[in-house]
């Protein structure tokens, strides 16, 4: 497993040698990045400066293409006391700090005080998890106004995109379908 692109493309991330934990792939990656930056409602300015949150961040590989893309600052959450280690391991590597990774439940949030722009959200397949993480993340004020949110799903998994997220695009990647939306215009939004 590689950066795909940016700053340091081809470094390598560390893999998880633990049950449960599944990276998402180089080639999903590259995917999720080409739509970022080349669809129209999203790109070229998705990454560019902006403040990005990995939920269900297993090894922070997206998070961390991000931020070899071109973002500010990246904040992972990620609870899986297996998957941390790797975590934390990858993120010193990148030279972000160890505060960056939020030991904690997304289903279990406090309010922030600064919004994120883009989210990746990647659970693990087949539990039901993105409704309430997005859930967590609007009410306690984790998105921005103009935030993007990409989900990662099987795509066989049932899921249906809340009515506060507009759909912008969909692709199909070996067994994963990932989600693009946006926040619908003008939601209210509490930021702390």
């Amino acid at each position: 497993m590689r950066i795909v692109g940016g700053k340091y493309r081809g470094k390598k991330l560390i893999s998880p040698d633990t049950p449960g934990t599944r990276p998402t792939s180089d080639r999903t990656r590259e995917t999720i990045f080409n739509i970022l930056l080349h669809n129209p409602m999203l790109g070229p300015n998705a990454l560019i400066n902006k403040a990005i949150l990995d939920v269900f961040a297993g090894t922070g590989a997206l998070g961390l293409e991000a931020f070899s893309r071109g973002a500010s600052s990246v904040t992972f959450i990620e609870n899986n006391k297996a998957a941390l280690i790797t975590l934390h391991m990858n993120v010193k590597a990148f030279g972000l700090l160890p505060s960056s990774v939020l030991e904690q439940d997304v289903r279990d949030l406090g309010y922030v005080s600064k919004p994120f722009d883009l989210v990746f959200l990647d659970p693990p397949y087949q539990k039901g998890l993105i409704s309430s993480a997005l859930d967590q993340l609007l009410s306690h004020g984790w998105l921005s106004k103009k935030a993007v949110i990409v989900m990662e799903i099987a795509k066989n998994e049932s899921f249906v995109v809340p009515s506060y997220l507009t759909p912008i695009t969909e692709r199909t990647v070996g067994p994963a379908k990932i989600i693009f939306s946006r926040l619908v215009e003008n939601i209210s939004i509490n930021h702390y």
